[in-house]
């Protein structure tokens, strides 16, 4: 019995919170030539809407940089830790590369919650970083009007086996590691409106590392790779599609979403920055099916799974080492983004 909802004191819930692409291109656009972001040593920059930074250290290695911070996703701060760390992660693993090191950052409101919720969230999200085998060295605290809890992460990659969401090739197969889905249930969590077996598994995938996935990357000769989080899978892709000078065909069909989750999509469960995705994204995808069909593929993760252009040679091996991956659909020339 949880006592205290964490998502009560939210104003949205995990990625959902983020910013649209539409928004970010407007706020970065202005700052994209400012040399503290230009250097000879960065290999991946704002340039590609990449997952994390990428920056050679002139021996063979590059390190890689990520931060996510979000707003609670789920009531309880033991889950709400474990889920903040493992998306944090998220973005190392999607670049091919091993996490390292990690600073937290944590905003609570003093005068609202105890101090010892707080204590829960971050007892769990070090032992997420214990899981990963990252050492949590510092972070910062500030009080704030929401609770926000997530980490700026550090790995390490040889260069020659770091992935970007660049190097995707027309005739790939897509591939996708973990279900849709995530941002219709958390909206019904926050509502309580969501039967508690699906929020169960919806948690337990969440809080679930890509580890096996991003290190399956450069053992089967990824071409590109990409986090399914905030801008939902079509948000995500398109960025893939455009780093990469290609399209994109997802078949919807074959696309999978949690069960249950048509079931609350139908009821109105559908939350704001899922909203936005779609503005941001339906003036680029063709398609002959409704928006209600494929609303998922829009829908705003948190923690979600690692979306995989990969040479068609390789598939059967990726899907072999990475349980519950499947082939979502294929890259093609062009930009076009069809869902069929």
């Amino acid at each position: 019995m949880i006592e205290t909802r964490l998502t009560e004191y939210s104003h949205g819930a995990g990625c959902a919170c983020k910013l649209s692409p539409a928004e970010l291109t407007e706020i970065l656009d202005p700052v994209r030539d400012h040399p503290s972001v230009t250097h000879p040593d960065l290999i991946v920059g704002l340039a590609t809407g990449d997952d994390a930074g990428v920056f050679a250290l002139g021996d063979g290695r590059a390190l890689i940089q990520t931060v996510d911070i979000f707003t609670p996703v789920v009531d309880s701060p033991h889950d709400w830790g474990r889920i903040a760390a493992a998306n944090a992660l998220s973005d190392i693993y999607a670049m091919g590369a091993k996490p390292m090191t990690a600073l937290q950052y944590l905003a609570w409101p003093r005068d609202k919650l105890p101090f010892s919720l707080a204590s829960e969230v971050i007892a769990a999200g070090l032992d997420v970083m214990t899981l990963a085998g990252c050492t949590v060295v510092g972070g910062h605290s500030i009080d704030g009007p929401e609770p926000t809890y997530g980490f700026a992460v550090t790995g390490t990659a040889h260069l020659d086996e770091v992935v970007t969401n660049a190097g995707a090739r027309p005739g790939e197969m897509l591939v996708l590691t973990k279900p849709l889905g995530i941002g219709i249930v958390t909206t019904a969590i926050k509502r309580e409106r969501c039967p508690p077996d699906l929020a169960r598994r919806a948690i337990e995938q969440m809080a679930a590392l890509n580890d096996v996935a991003g290190a399956a990357l450069r053992s089967h000769g990824a071409s590109a790779a990409t986090d399914v989080t905030g801008f939902g899978l079509l948000g995500h892709l398109r960025e893939m599609c455009r780093a990469s000078d290609v399209g994109a065909e997802i078949d919807l069909e074959s696309v999978p979403v949690l069960e249950g989750v048509a079931e609350l999509l139908a009821a109105g469960m559908w939350a704001g920055g899922s909203q936005r995705n779609l503005r941001s994204v339906e003036p680029d995808v063709t398609t002959d099916r409704k928006v209600e069909e494929w609303k998922p593929l829009i829908d705003a993760q948190t923690s979600g799974g690692l979306l995989v252009s990969l040479p068609a040679g390789e598939v059967e091996g990726y899907l072999s080492a990475v349980p519950g991956s499947c082939i979502v659909g294929r890259m093609t020339t062009g930009r076009a983004l069809r869902v069929r």
